[in-house]
């Protein structure tokens, strides 16, 4: 899901233990002569996992409508603080390289040149040993069935390297529908945002009686009026349109959660972890799978399982 940005042509300069490039910076390379990237404004909506919604935020202008998000799998408490703890541990003691925005990165993976359409297994031994128990778990997941992840990248964020990554979408040449991440060692909040010319339907939400939101059109006229207090057909509110760019959707993410974006949060939104987010080190692991064209019947096929061979072998180190 994390470490897909594209790379600009042009732009600053790395700096001391840096990894950035073209437009990209962090706290480690911006300096007087050159401007920090823009404030993100705040996101304006909310994702309620139990709804399946992004719901107006109290102090946006959307406060009291909704729309339906689908796309967006989240499990809680999906290792244990030893077991987290035992991952990190083994992270740390391989090399984490720099990356972009103020990230380091392990690279469990084949070499791939995207622009091109390229790979080779290269220097690819597997994933590492830790995340067989992890992958196992994840046959539990309804959204997971029949997911082998051929991929594994570990990003390190840093509120002191100013660490993020701007909206960007994952690159589905080759990897498959479904993106897979574990979020360690602190919350944070991934942000999606669409830049589809489209617009977005939103519909009023009315608390029911157990203080829980109701989904967008379940209420009956007369419920909602009862709801209100109100008679008549006027006490109803009629759904509204707003511009899909000036959307921007926050998945709250906790501490050792794993989270799935497929289908439309896969494909029509982007996401991002903005800087303001990091408040202190947190440790993402990804898991990608491979696409049609590498799967079964697909043009690639024998590749695809080379690789996937290569991958659950679960002997890796990083590349």
């Amino acid at each position: 899901m994390e470490e897909e940005e594209e790379e600009a042509a042009a732009g600053g300069g790395a700096g001391p233990g840096c990894g950035c490039k073209g437009i990209r910076s962090c706290l480690l390379c911006e300096g007087p002569a050159q401007a920090a990237p823009p404030t993100q404004g705040e996101d304006n909506f909310t994702y309620c996992p139990a709804t399946g919604l992004a719901e107006g935020s109290e102090h946006s202008p959307f406060a009291g409508w909704a729309f339906p998000f689908p796309g967006v799998f989240l499990a809680e408490e999906f290792v244990s603080e030893d077991e987290e703890v035992e991952m990190v541990e083994l992270m740390d003691r391989d090399e984490w390289k720099p990356s972009q925005s103020g990230r380091k990165k392990q690279d469990y993976g084949p070499k791939v040149n995207f622009k091109k359409q390229r790979l080779k297994a290269g220097g690819f031994t597997g994933l590492p040993s830790f995340s067989k128990k992890i992958v196992a778990q994840m046959e539990a997941c309804s959204v997971l069935g029949g997911f082998l992840p051929v991929e594994q990248c570990n990003l390190d964020y840093r509120p002191e390297r100013g660490s993020a990554i701007d909206p960007h979408f994952d690159d589905w040449w080759l990897w498959g529908e479904r993106l897979v991440s574990l979020n360690l060692l602190s919350k944070t909040v991934l942000s999606m945002s669409c830049d589809s010319e489209d617009s977005i339907q939103l519909f009023p939400t009315f608390s029911n009686e157990n203080g829980e939101l109701n989904p967008p059109g379940s209420l009956t006229q007369t419920s909602a009026c009862e709801n209100s207090g109100k008679q008549g057909s006027s006490c109803l509110l009629s759904p509204r349109f707003v511009p899909s760019k000036e959307v921007t959707v926050a998945i709250h993410l906790p501490r050792r959660s794993l989270v799935v974006l497929y289908d439309e949060a896969r494909y029509k939104w982007k996401h991002a972890i903005h800087r303001r987010h990091i408040e202190h080190r947190r440790v993402c692991v990804t898991f990608r799978e491979l696409s049609a064209e590498f799967s079964a019947g697909g043009r690639h096929e024998e590749l695809g399982k080379e690789l996937l061979e290569i991958a659950l072998s679960f002997q890796g180190t990083p590349v």
